[in-house]
């Protein structure tokens, strides 16, 4: 039988998030890329503007408090108060209904910002770049890329506009854009907008700065996925040993960048050298959170997990796996995207062991959480129903698989496009099941 492929994403905790094929690893880092925490008060709203919104030397952090619905939220806002205050609160709710991944109840509350910032600031405000900004990694988010692109090459407009074109603020939207562009396959548009910014960055703030080691990290994230890995490791090891420089061996973003390392190890299959790694970057992160009750927890666990399964460790994998899940569960809600990220990822380990009666419900419920919180045609939609087909397939049951393939790859040439390598290992997918002598078009 020839290979099929099921999709594995590594979380990547910091500007970028990327995705690596085999069955799936956390998704949780992209929603670290780009956000701000919250408003400056109104002396300070243009030094924050210009700080921006996606800070780029601290991973964003779940927030755990519950809320109501929209409605509720938007009613309880005091838009007669002062326009600083309302956008404010508008900016907290909309960031606690995107952290708890509620993202369809975020998006009225960031446009009504937006209109709210655009009235009251003008539409070439620095701030309505932040707003901007934000909405833009909302839809991003929901795979609306289409919607989004427009939103954050505004902003990055404004910024230039008001700042000029070599200023820090600058580089965090290029970084943004280029996020964007590479989920879609963009590698090439992608890569001048990290490298400018990378430039902008060390020309301005220097070589040893915060801010070019995530510029380091992005540009070799880039790097990663298209196969690069050679290039790719001397920025990861640039962008670990100013972190450590800056923030000692203990800090959250040496955490991020431990684990980045190893995953890039890891896809050359360089296991014993990843393990340490990524050992070594969730003992950070249990030390700075010694409950274990946050996801970033959660992250580094299914990473460790997914190298312990990718070593045939699978016995081993298995209870982190579920204390990932666990954790994910208890601190983003039980449909959060991460939690569908989790049971993919345990799904897929019981399937390697051959329990497929255990693993179908688990990718079913994770496809369930997909479609109600990123919409029915993201690309990690897409992701889940391959995964789904290839389990139906591994039991004989083809004319079940054959319907998930299919809606999958559509999503994707939609959605990422014919020639993106997500849609090529889906293609490959559907041709194996229709022709079991075809050969691949690409393997891994």
């Amino acid at each position: 039988m020839k290979p099929f492929f099921t999709f594995l994403r590594y979380a990547f905790i910091g500007i970028l998030t990327l995705s690596l094929v085999t069955p799936e690893v956390v998704d949780a880092a992209k929603k670290s890329k780009k956000k701000s925490s919250s408003r400056k008060k109104s002396s300070k709203r243009n030094a924050r503007a210009k700080k921006g919104s996606n800070k780029k030397t601290s991973a964003r952090q779940a927030r755990l408090r519950v809320v109501d619905g929209v409605e509720t939220e938007r009613n309880s806002i005091n838009l007669t108060a002062s326009p600083s205050s309302a956008s404010r609160q508008l900016n907290k709710r909309a960031m606690g209904f995107y952290e708890q991944g509620r993202y369809a109840e975020a998006e009225p509350l960031y446009r009504e910002l937006l209109t709210l910032d655009e009235k009251q600031l003008g539409s070439r405000h620095p701030e309505v770049a932040v707003t901007l900004n934000n909405l833009a990694s909302l839809l991003q988010q929901q795979g609306r890329y289409n919607e989004a692109e427009p939103l954050y090459r505004r902003a990055l407009s404004i910024r230039e506009e008001n700042f000029g074109a070599d200023d820090a603020s600058v580089a965090q939207s290029l970084n943004n854009l280029g996020s964007l562009l590479q989920d879609q396959g963009r590698y090439y548009e992608a890569r001048q907008l990290y490298s400018r910014s990378l430039a902008i960055d060390e020309k301005v703030l220097g070589t040893d700065h915060p801010d070019v080691a995530a510029d380091l990290n992005n540009l070799a994230s880039l790097l990663q996925a298209q196969g690069r890995y050679a290039e790719a490791e001397p920025l990861y090891r640039r962008s670990l040993a100013i972190r450590e420089q800056r923030f000692g061996a203990e800090h959250t973003l040496v955490a991020m960048s431990l684990n980045n390392l190893g995953v890039l190890l890891q896809a050359q299959g360089r296991y014993s050298e990843a393990e340490p790694l990524y050992r070594r970057s969730l003992a950070i992160r249990e030390a700075q959170y010694p409950a274990n009750n946050h996801s970033i927890v959660a992250t580094s666990l299914n990473n460790l997990a997914s190298l312990l399964q990718a070593r045939g460790k699978l016995t081993e994998a298995e209870p982190i796996y579920q204390r990932a899940l666990s954790i994910n569960e208890q601190t983003l809600g039980e449909n959060h995207p991460s939690v569908a990220t989790s049971l993919n990822n345990l799904a897929g380990l019981l399937r390697a062991q051959g329990r497929y009666a255990d693993a179908e419900p688990l990718y079913r419920r994770s496809l369930t959480i997909r479609e109600e919180q990123l919409g029915e045609n993201h690309p990690d939609v897409a992701m889940s129903l391959n995964n789904l087909g290839v389990l139906l397939q591994a039991q004989g049951r083809a004319s079940e698989a054959e319907p998930l393939y299919r809606r999958a790859l559509l999503i994707d040439e939609k959605v990422l496009g014919a020639t993106h390598p997500q849609t090529i290992r889906l293609r490959n997918n559907l041709n194996a099941l229709l022709n079991p002598s075809a050969i691949p078009l690409t393997t891994q």
